[in-house]
């Protein structure tokens, strides 16, 4: 029997996206300029990260169904093939049509790919669900005494001889962990003194026996981050990431993407901001001052996202990005912060008093502000990405201790 002429057509369309990005750009432009309830999308804004989280699982649900969001994400991780180049045109045309990334991408630009290399059958378990936003993950490395030194990991896990492993330990600014269904947690598997040497990675059910999670109130008052208590959980041996002892090739690949496809996708949310704080300034009035800064802001911004462009090709091309990606996480991590900074000099009255303003709205743009104080100090602070540029790209003299 020969396939439905739907099935028929869609497939050839699937094939001609991933062949063709142009195409595939052209088309998913098209979907969001003709979208019904794209108004509904734009201008969505929560005074919790609860209602955020499940409202954007929805939009999640609703493109994925649609097709778009797969592109980019292999078969086996309910894609439909193609590279990152199809990621990054995704977030270009949600920034170009003033569209707010789901949350879930965050995570899942950053712990997806390291899940695909390390363990396939674990990405094809789970990750369609992820691309669907019927669940998403919390990445389990910050631990209160070690911050950016991940060498110095407390957390242990110990091989149960019965086919698993206990793990117990204490982690911290776990994003998205209060409501994540998993976390990618990574322990010490070898002895303290093994270092980065001895560190394993699992996929860890949040909802396992001995896992305590407490949310962590922002200065805003949400509570997007946590800190997670392992006592004595088993994980049983399939949820290991690669080798035991073999959790640092695992961060290391993570990382290129939390510094180079994050990084793409944040840039392109920065324009998104830029977008619409151009038009407040428009409406509202501003100083000469505000509107130099904002000009050499979008230069900086596009400057920064021409930088990380090259990234996103290296990745597309199967290239290790290495400590390159740390000019990404610089770059970018500043101009989220001096783009909040200037949101709020050059709309502090509205900002700080709140007359006349949509009260979910305000709320957001003052979390937002609250959020970027941390730019430069999450996933690896400025001060740690300017020793590795300097050590492994420049090769200055070594920092006297």
């Amino acid at each position: 029997m020969s396939a439905p002429v739907d099935d028929v057509v869609n497939a050839s369309r699937q094939q001609q996206y991933v062949s063709d990005v142009a195409s595939y750009r052209e088309d998913f432009r098209r979907y969001l300029r003709d979208l019904d309830w794209a108004e509904e999308w734009r201008n969505s804004s929560f005074d919790n990260t609860e209602d955020e989280l499940a409202y954007h699982a929805v939009v999640l649900s609703r493109v994925y169904e649609a097709g778009w969001n797969r592109y980019g994400w292999p078969e086996l991780a309910g894609g439909y093939g193609g590279t990152e180049i199809h990621r990054a045109v995704y977030f270009e045309e949600l920034a170009a049509a003033m569209l707010p990334v789901p949350e879930q991408h965050w995570t899942l630009e950053v712990l997806g790919p390291a899940v695909i290399k390390y363990a396939p059958e674990l990405a094809s378990q789970y990750l369609p669900n992820y691309l669907r936003g019927a669940e998403w993950w919390g990445q389990c490395f910050s631990e209160p005494e070690s911050g950016s030194d991940l060498a110095g990991l407390r957390s242990r896990a110990v091989d149960d001889g019965a086919g698993g492993f206990i793990l117990n330990g204490q982690k911290i600014w776990t994003s998205q962990g209060p409501t994540a269904t998993r976390f990618l947690a990574l322990v010490r598997t070898g002895t303290p003194e093994s270092r980065h040497r001895g560190l394993s990675t699992f996929l860890v059910d949040a909802d396992s026996p001995g896992i305590t999670v407490r949310p962590i109130a922002l200065a805003s008052g949400r509570r997007e981050l946590a800190e997670v208590f392992f006592d004595d959980v088993r994980v049983p041996r399939e949820r290991l990431l690669g080798e035991v002892d073999g959790g640092w090739g695992v961060v290391m690949h993570l990382m290129q993407y939390e510094r180079g496809m994050y990084g793409y996708a944040s840039l392109t949310t920065a324009l998104t901001e830029l977008s619409w704080l151009r038009a407040e300034m428009a409406e509202h009035g501003s100083s000469s001052a505000d509107r130099r800064r904002f000009a050499q802001l979008y230069v900086a911004v596009l400057a920064a996202q021409a930088r990380a462009a090259t990234t996103v090709r290296a990745l597309a091309e199967g290239r290790a990005v290495g400590p390159n990606s740390s000019v990404d996480k610089l770059l970018c991590a500043k101009a989220e912060r001096d783009i909040n900074d200037l949101i709020m000099d050059a709309r502090r009255e509205w900002l700080i008093a709140g007359a006349g303003a949509d009260g979910r709205e305000l709320d957001a743009i003052r979390a937002k502000w609250w959020y970027t104080r941390a730019a430069t100090i999450m996933g690896g602070s400025a001060e740690v990405q300017r020793g590795i540029i300097a050590d492994h790209l420049l090769g200055l003299p070594k920092e006297k201790r």
